[in-house]
């Protein structure tokens, strides 16, 4: 598949590495123009060189997305670079240790992940629903949430945050369908890298129907399909499972 998503222009975060990588590579290999952010300044310009040598049109822009005013920064930077904006795919999301649980986590980094997910999450969503109504665009939003937005993974502010993020994306869906404005999310299941990481991840792959891990390319593929009108134009508001069938049962047990 190839142009799915000519002529659209596309902010993407959390695109130095794992899934925001993996969709920003897809986004641009369809045909998007694009600006990709992260915190990690050095490895996100550098996926972009990598991106840009396949022929594509790609910015990077540095945005630490836990400060109050870098959503609005990230957009007003976006919409020079694009002009308009089409699409967004909020990928960003702090690393996540697995002893940040339910009696450790500390206010820090509570508001550091509620931050980067919920906070700016939402106000970018925002700023560029406004963007799209005013500029009649049918524009696309897709976040990236989480499987522990309903099961609790022992990781408070990890799990809070993903579950507002799934309310927020309905919210935003109900205000922008009249504008022709989609938006929707998906959840992925256990994508080895990035912040995700198991005890025994040979036990965890033996607890998933499917028989593997997932990969960046297998989000990759199904945010394709929910940002082109082609395969998705009455879709949204809806969270779409990518997790080879992992919710299927309790795979993540609690620790004391």
């Amino acid at each position: 598949m190839e142009g799915f998503l000519r002529g659209d222009t596309a902010l993407v975060t959390g695109a130095a590495s794992g899934i925001g990588r993996g969709v920003a590579t897809m986004l641009a290999r369809e045909g998007a123009r694009l600006v990709v952010a992260d915190v990690d300044a050095e490895r996100g310009g550098t996926v972009a060189a990598e991106i840009r040598r396949t022929g594509a049109t790609v910015d990077f822009v540095a945005s630490d997305l836990s400060r109050p005013d870098a959503a609005s920064q990230l957009f007003e930077a976006a919409q020079r670079k694009l002009g308009r904006i089409s699409v967004l795919v909020h990928c960003a999301s702090p690393y996540r240790r697995e002893t940040d649980t339910a009696l450790t986590v500390t206010p820090e980094i509570w508001d550091q992940m509620t931050s980067v997910n919920l906070r700016s999450g939402f106000f970018l969503g925002q700023s560029i629903g406004r963007h799209m109504c005013t500029a009649k665009v049918k524009g696309r939003i897709l976040f990236m949430t989480s499987l522990h937005a309903e099961v609790p993974r022992n990781l408070p502010h990890y799990s809070a945050s993903k579950a507002g993020m799934t309310m927020m994306m309905k919210e935003l869906a109900r205000v922008l369908a009249p504008h022709g404005i989609r938006v929707n999310a998906i959840a992925p299941g256990a994508i080895p890298g990035g912040g995700f990481k198991s005890g025994d991840m040979d036990a965890l792959q033996r607890q998933i129907p499917l028989g593997r891990f997932g990969t960046p390319e297998d989000i990759a593929q199904m945010a394709l399909v929910l940002l082109c009108d082609r395969f998705s134009a009455y879709v949204t508001g809806t969270t779409v499972a990518v997790d080879g069938g992992i919710a299927l049962q309790s795979w993540m047990p609690a620790r004391e």
